[in-house]
């Protein structure tokens, strides 16, 4: 694979801070630029961090004296430096749409954690193991644009990645109905327990936005594309509560599901110890070998014990049983500044280069 000059748009927050350690000494993708707001312009990226470093790594040596760019006044200068860029801006939506296209018709590719063009028609939203084949909506997207390299991708919700990976190779039993209640990590919003302290010892039973994209996302992942435009899956029926809980890393879901045609519980458990994807084919960088795990214990998955399993991309499952009111219930877990956002990015632009979208 041949190597890649990139460029992190949002450096200095949370999930840009995470780009920067996933992309030190990444095999095929080289780190060339940081941009940030107009205030942290000019000033090296340690001083622009500096004690709103967040992550538990130290920041990487190869990036500490780079010099940060404005992610909006110099978005040429930026886009003739690099093959393409991820993006994680703090910003309002139709602004971080704004950009995003900014980036994409400079023919500069986007690989976007943001949630601001989800629901694009011709943008895929891809979880790589379940939908990689949206990735051929780009064309499409590409000629609405009026761009020959430029495009943006984007992954999804950081909580759907908890329990829709467990559902994807369930669904030829035929899903019905999906009941999620997510219990979410405070680095979901940016915050340490430093930064946070309102959330030691609490739980708050709403996080803005999250349930729609919680029970919409899914059905956009499991669509296909007809013409210019992906078309969102009629099924399955999807409700769910999201809840913040006083934990710094990992998204928690508790799951119900009813089938048209209910499996045993062997064919379940036998559906996800089995079930990879494009990523496990080709043997990308940051792909988990095995990615969903199940665990017999009663007591797992637990967030402090599993959620940095094969480098927090993979997902782990446990308390498989029948219910009272729908067939099954589980319990899912997966990393959600790594799986969830950053991780999740980083695997897509693997995908991506794999299949020559950089090229």
């Amino acid at each position: 694979m041949k190597n890649y000059n990139v460029g992190i748009i949002g450096a200095t927050g949370m999930v840009g801070q995470r780009f920067a350690t996933l992309l030190d000494g990444h095999p095929w993708f080289t780190v060339k630029v940081l941009a940030a707001s107009p205030r942290s312009k000019g000033k090296t990226y340690e001083e622009a961090a500096g004690s709103r470093w967040a992550m538990t790594t130290p920041m990487p040596e190869s990036m500490k004296n780079m010099v940060l760019m404005d992610a909006t006044a110099d978005i040429e200068e930026i886009a003739s430096q690099v093959d393409f860029v991820f993006c994680a801006v703090d910003m309002k939506k139709d602004e971080i749409k704004a950009l995003e296209e900014a980036y994409a018709k400079a023919e500069c590719p986007v690989v976007s954690n943001n949630s601001a063009h989800r629901f694009t028609d011709d943008v895929p939203m891809v979880v790589p193991e379940i939908n990689p084949d949206h990735i051929e909506i780009i064309k499409a997207q590409r000629e609405r644009l009026g761009t020959k390299r430029g495009f943006i991708a984007v992954k999804s919700n950081c909580s759907i990645q908890s329990y829709v990976p467990a559902l994807h190779p369930l669904r030829k039993f035929g899903i019905k109905n999906v009941l999620a209640c997510t219990y979410q990590a405070i680095s979901g919003a940016g915050k340490t327990f430093e930064t946070w302290p309102e959330m030691v010892d609490n739980l708050i039973p709403f996080i803005g936005g999250e349930e729609e994209k919680s029970e919409q996302e899914p059905l956009k992942v499991w669509g296909t594309i007809e013409g210019n435009k992906i078309v969102k899956a009629q099924s399955p029926a999807i409700t769910t509560q999201c809840l913040r809980v006083p934990v710094s890393n990992g998204h928690t879901a508790a799951v119900f599901v009813t089938f048209e045609n209910k499996p045993s519980k062997e064919e379940i458990l036998k559906c996800w110890k089995e079930f990879a994807g494009v990523p496990q084919e080709l043997e990308l960088p940051h792909a988990p070998k095995q990615f969903l795990n199940y665990f017999e214990e009663d007591n797992r998955p637990q967030a402090k014990l599993d959620r940095d399993m094969e480098g927090g991309m993979a997902v782990s499952i446990g308390r498989l049983r029948e219910d009272t009111q729908y067939d099954y219930k589980f319990v899912c877990l997966s990393h959600n500044t790594l799986r969830g956002a950053a991780g999740g990015a980083v695997l897509l632009a693997e995908l991506l280069a794999a299949k020559g979208y950089f090229d």
